[in-house]
C-alpha cells in the first residue's frame, strides 16, 4: 500500500480479447482509485465490463493498455508488466476474492475450506479459522461440508476464506446475486464491516439499491466508468 492509504490505481486502462484476428474490447480507458477502508461498487448491467476490471486489478489477468499499482506494485504501465511470478504472489499476499458462486470444496467442512487458500503456503491456521468463522456468523457451522449449508452460509464460508491470508484489498464479483434479499443484505453488511476495519472493499454488482449504500459507486456501461 502506497503512503498515501492507495490500494489500487488504474489509469486508462485497457483490455482486448482476441478471436483470432479480431479484437473484442471489454475496457476502454477505466481510470478508478481504491484506498484503505474504502467501500466502493462497481455498478453496472451484465457486459459492462465488472468481471473483467476485477479480474485485472486481482491480477488474474493482464491488461492490454494503461496503468496498473496494486498495493504499491506496478502491475502494468511504462512499457514494463510484471512477472506471472510476481502476479501469484502479489495476488496471494494481498487480495482477497468473493464470487456470485461459491466455490467451495464439497467434500471438506466449512473450517477445512476457509484455510484452502493456505496450501499454497504449506500452513494450516484452524485457530484464525474458527475465528473468522465465527465473525462472520458461523461458530456453529464449523463441521458442516457444502450440502449442509444454506447459500448464504456458503457465502459466508467464501467471505472466510477470502479473508484468512489477512489482504488488503477485497473483491466481490456478484456476491449477492444467487442470495435471497435478508441474506443478500447480511452479506452486504458484512462487507462494509470489513471496509470499517480498514480493508479496501470493491463489490461489482448490478444491483443499484446496494449502491447507494456504498462509500463510492463506479457506474460502468461498454468498458466505460461513466457518471451516473
Amino acid at each position: 500500500m502506497s503512503r498515501n492509504g492507495q490500494v489500487a490505481v488504474a489509469r486508462g486502462l485497457e483490455k482486448v480479447y482476441r478471436v483470432g484476428r479480431r479484437g473484442s474490447p471489454a475496457l476502454c480507458g477505466v481510470d478508478l482509485e481504491l484506498r484503505a477502508g474504502q467501500f466502493a461498487v462497481l455498478l453496472g448491467p451484465s457486459g459492462a465490463g465488472k468481471t473483467t476490471t476485477l479480474n485485472l486489478i486481482g491480477c488474474l489477468d493482464r491488461p492490454t493498455g494503461g496503468e496498473l499499482t496494486v498495493v504499491g506494485h506496478s502491475v502494468h504501465g511504462n512499457g514494463s508488466a510484471m512477472s506471472e511470478g510476481a502476479m501469484d504472489a502479489l495476488r496471494r499476499d494481498h487480495i482477497g476474492f468473493v464470487f456470485s458462486d461459491f466455490y467451495l470444496l464439497p467434500t471438506l467442512t466449512a473450517l477445512e475450506n476457509v484455510q484452502v487458500p493456505l496450501i499454497w503456503r504449506d500452513e494450516a491456521a484452524p485457530d484464525r479459522a474458527r475465528e473468522l468463522l465465527q465473525r462472520v456468523g458461523l461458530k456453529h457451522r464449523l463441521s458442516h461440508r457444502p450440502d449442509e449449508l444454506s447459500g448464504g452460509e456458503m457465502q459466508r464460508v467464501a467471505m472466510a476464506r477470502a479473508l484468512i491470508n489477512r489482504p488488503t484489498l477485497l473483491l466481490a464479483d456478484e456476491p449477492t446475486a444467487n442470495l435471497d434479499t435478508r441474506t443478500r443484505d447480511e452479506v452486504f453488511e458484512l462487507l462494509r464491516a470489513l471496509s470499517r476495519d480498514g480493508l479496501a472493499v470493491l463489490l461489482a454488482t448490478h444491483d443499484t439499491e446496494l449502491a447507494e449504500r456504498a462509500d463510492t459507486v463506479l457506474c460502468i456501461r461498454d468498458g466505460i466508468i461513466v457518471e451516473d
